[in-house]
């Protein structure tokens, strides 16, 4: 077990995508628990998806008065600048990105703008936080993505295994920020752990997601469609398993020490943080229909199989998601552990209360 090397009480910390699912949980979680600190949340409030549910969720920070925040978009190195001039933050969680892997077919630019230069922005700004007069930053946290691992053969997915060969851009623009995270690290000796996360779901999450997605089409009537005929599998994480291993790994940033050639060797880590079980997508939906009738979202003699297809893998998918958690578990001694009943129920209460109340 690693020891806590940073202190959250009184800190001031950045949370980039602080209206976005998992940004917004981490927020509340740092507002509620930790004394005297102050969360400096930036979100462009893009309409990716229902912009509703980033305002409901801004809402909820907005109670908070130690909660500041900033809308702009990390892709705006001016307003970067001025963010980190007026708020001199000590800690930065970089969640703001441009998620989905389907998108980033269609739509490149978003990720080269977010993914790419959005997180050079926040990493010259941590850089420059070293110039004299600034407050450093201590530790720079950041999301990365199960997706780098590609369609590797290996399982379960290992952060010593080659990720050399991404099957999207999505998937390239997160190894990208490894790589930008790693040389600032060796260059200007800045602490960074980036966070391979699998598959979030939960309550008031991303409505491009599969559980929100399908919900949706049933709700209305619509079939779905289960890619690689139901035999993909993935690595369902809930939200608050996310949350708990994003605020553990935050307290201790990589120790800077300095190599035989007399340069810093970087301080630089990288973590999975996984349900360290895949589960059968048919399972999967199974399980969802089961909470969705529970929940009232669905009648009980709704008739599933006439809503389901079975389709060809999509371009840019992988058949399976497997996180290794060894290094979580042995370094701070966590491991995800909501089972996908609990989550999928969660979330089916949820979306009654939200949609049909």
């Amino acid at each position: 077990m690693l020891n806590y090397n940073i202190k959250l009480e009184g800190k001031t910390v950045l949370v980039t995508g602080a209206a976005g699912f998992i940004g917004c949980n981490l927020s509340l979680k740092l507002l509620k628990e930790v004394k005297d600190i102050i969360v400096v949340g930036i979100d462009n409030m893009n309409d990716y998806y229902d912009v509703r549910i980033k305002e409901e969720r801004l809402g909820q920070l907005q109670a908070y008065p130690n909660f500041v925040f900033v809308k702009g978009d990390i892709a705006d190195k001016a307003a970067m600048d001025a963010l980190f001039a007026a708020h001199q933050p000590q800690v930065v969680v970089n969640l703001a990105a441009q998620a989905g892997v389907r998108y980033s077919i269609t739509n490149p630019e978003a990720y080269i703008a977010s993914n790419l230069v959005g997180f050079f922005n926040i990493l010259e700004a941590c850089r420059h936080s070293y110039d004299e007069g600034n407050t450093p930053v201590e530790h720079l946290v950041y999301a990365s993505s199960s997706s780098v691992y590609g369609s590797n053969k290996k399982i379960p997915y290992s952060t010593d295994d080659q990720v050399d060969n991404p099957v999207s851009l999505y998937a390239a623009t997160k190894k990208s920020n490894e790589l930008m995270a790693h040389a600032y690290s060796k260059l200007y000796n800045i602490p960074s752990t980036g966070l391979r996360f699998f598959t979030v779901y939960g309550p008031a999450g991303r409505p491009d997601m599969a559980y929100f997605g399908f919900t949706d089409k049933l709700v209305a009537g619509k079939t779905i469609q289960i890619f690689n005929y139901g035999h993909c599998k993935r690595d369902f994480t809930y939200v608050d398993d996310i949350v708990e291993g994003i605020t553990r790994i935050v307290q201790h940033a990589p120790e800077k020490q300095m190599g035989e050639d007399g340069l810093p060797v970087p301080p630089y880590k990288v973590y999975n943080i996984g349900n360290n079980q895949p589960e059968n997508l048919l399972d999967f939906v199974q399980i969802l229909q089961e909470e969705l009738v529970r929940a009232g979202v669905l009648p009980e003699d709704y008739d599933f199989e006439a809503h389901k297809q079975l389709v060809p893998m999509q371009p840019g998918d992988v058949p399976v998601t497997y996180a290794d958690v060894t290094a979580l578990q042995e370094d701070f001694g966590f491991k995800p552990s909501t089972s996908l009943r609990q989550g999928l129920r969660a979330f089916a209460e949820w979306y009654a209360g939200y949609y049909l109340k």
